[in-house]
């Protein structure tokens, strides 16, 4: 038991940086979701927002985007996936305010 003692002290003192930088790499992807989303959605909306989930899951970024459709005066909702392997974005199909409703700050 005493020498795993050392050993439990490194891995405390190297584990509390990686605690400290996980906030920073979540706040990070969160934006890199939410600027890749935006960026697929500006040529179907105007005033485009996002909700980004801060985490995902466990394959996928996600957000839900809001805006003014393109050529519209609907309000409309996209679904929005970004592989977290690859970085690559898709949208869903566009949700008419009556079918979804969502308010972003």
């Amino acid at each position: 038991m005493p020498r795993l003692a050392p050993a439990f002290v490194l891995f405390l003192a190297a584990a509390v940086p990686a605690f400290a930088s996980s906030d920073d790499a979540w706040q990070e992807f969160a934006e890199e979701v939410g600027k890749k989303c935006l960026e697929a959605a500006a040529p179907v909306l105007e005033q485009a927002r996002a909700a980004v989930d801060p985490f995902g899951s466990e394959r996928f970024g996600l957000a839900v985007l809001s805006g003014k459709a393109k050529g519209a005066d609907a309000t409309v909702t996209y679904v929005c996936v970004m592989d977290k392997q690859t970085g690559a974005v898709e949208l869903g199909s566009e949700l008419p305010a009556e079918t979804l409703g969502v308010t972003i700050p």
